[in-house]
């Protein structure tokens, strides 16, 4: 059966490391912000990063990709309901992950931010 993970976390959890372990394909909103190597983060662009995650998404289960990754924060079911969505219309199992590292953000994510998104998190 094809598999959609659905890795979340908040930053700094081990999101990214975990999502490259898994066979397959794997997509995040982060790599929008990716320029010739370096991470540029544009906050106006957060929404266009978000949609092109789940463009990729799309692209590859309609490419008939076995196991499908993504991995962004997910704190809301309602961050996550796209790619539930996706998963029911091309049948794919959806199987989610809880990342609770506490390695340190890469991108430098204000702490401030980090609790705010800790306020908000759902359990799915």
């Amino acid at each position: 059966m094809k598999s959609l993970y659905i890795i979340r976390g908040l930053p700094g959890s081990g999101k990214s490391t975990y999502a490259k372990s898994l066979a397959g394909v794997h997509f995040e909103a982060d790599d929008y912000f990716m320029h010739n190597g370096e991470y540029i983060f544009n906050g106006k662009e957060l929404s266009r990063a978000h949609e092109s995650c789940r463009l990729n998404v799309l692209t590859a289960m309609l490419h008939g990709e076995e196991t499908i990754t993504v991995a962004n924060t997910f704190t809301t079911r309602k961050e996550m309901a796209p790619y539930f969505d996706l998963a029911v219309k091309y049948n794919y199992l959806i199987r989610i992950v809880n990342c609770t590292g506490n390695y340190g953000s890469i991108h430098s994510v204000p702490e401030e931010a980090i609790e705010r998104m800790r306020a908000r998190w759902e359990e799915i």
